[in-house]
């Protein structure tokens, strides 16, 4: 036993690195990423009590957070391969299996098993789009422009939009049959494993002109209120105006595709050149180093 505790000679810096000091800014994004999960937990609770606005207000905090640890990695360079499965884990829990559970608390259950598997079905595609995402990030075949895009809805937004039902009921319409809302259920959980392009965001590079930092300010603070004052009716619009883009992000993708096609044979194409115009904003943004990390999984 004693031979045990003593390191070995010809290894002396595996001791040394064992023990190694981890700087702070390493564990800030993974503190959030943790209060994610919290929260997520929290909101199964929550529906199992009946406080389903509690609940979904739980799942809107965790889905701010998973949008907030990634960025915050980034500014303070505290970005690591254990964060990013973290915050993998942290996805499938909170916008997987959390909104399946509160569906089928709220009214799937009524249909028995066949609410069950509706739920399930959904927490399961929720883990395969999470799995997809991160086996396609080193894709050596993607083309440039794909960055601008997702491939299917993204697990935050698939939790937001898969609770729709219960903002209406909410609002004050009527319940929608069981069966209406298990197959609206299924329907988030088939576009988020789909091969659908969905516009990202995380790639263009957004700078706000210095005359124009006040009214930023400004209407974040105006659409937080709107979003604590009327919860409901935000969430309701933002959902179904999501939905809407769906077939735009599409057609933008396909415009795209066929100019790098047309690009590729040296032939000129009206949908080249459109897509040559195309606004700054869906233009593939330039590499930048500070944002060279293990990607944050949603």
């Amino acid at each position: 036993m004693a031979g045990m505790m003593t390191p070995d000679p010809k290894y002396p810096e595996l001791r040394r690195r064992r023990f190694r000091p981890i700087p702070v800014r390493m564990l800030v994004p993974n503190m959030i990423t943790l209060l994610a999960i919290c929260a997520g937990l929290t909101a199964i609770r929550l529906s199992t009590e009946g406080r389903m606005e509690l609940a979904v207000a739980a799942i809107v905090f965790a889905a701010v957070l998973d949008g907030v640890d990634g960025r915050v990695a980034r500014m303070i360079k505290g970005q690591s391969k254990f964060g990013a499965e973290l915050d993998s884990l942290a996805d499938f829990v909170n916008f997987g299996v959390t909104p399946g559970l509160m569906l089928y608390f709220w009214q799937l259950h009524e249909l028995g098993n066949g609410g069950w598997i509706a739920a399930m079905v959904f927490a399961i595609a929720g883990g395969l789009r999470l799995a997809r995402f991160n086996a396609s990030i080193d894709d050596p075949n993607k083309p440039a422009f794909a960055a601008n895009y997702f491939t299917g809805v993204p697990a935050p937004m698939g939790a937001i939009l898969a609770m729709l039902p219960i903002y209406f009921a909410f609002l004050g319409v009527a319940k929608p049959p069981a069966t209406l809302t298990a197959a609206y259920t299924l329907l988030i959980a088939f576009l988020m494993v789909s091969r659908l392009p969905v516009f990202s965001g995380k790639s263009v590079k957004m700078r706000v002109p210095p005359e124009m930092v006040l009214p930023v300010f400004v209407s974040v603070v105006f659409f937080v209120a709107l979003l604590i004052g009327y919860p409901w009716h935000i969430l309701s619009v933002c959902s179904v105006l999501y939905l809407m883009t769906l077939p735009w992000g599409w057609k933008s993708y396909r415009d795209h595709e066929r100019a790098a096609a047309a690009t590729a044979q040296g032939v000129p194409t009206p949908d080249a050149a459109a897509a040559s115009s195309a606004p700054a904003e869906f233009a593939p943004a330039p590499s930048d180093t500070e944002d060279e990390r293990p990607a944050r999984l949603n």
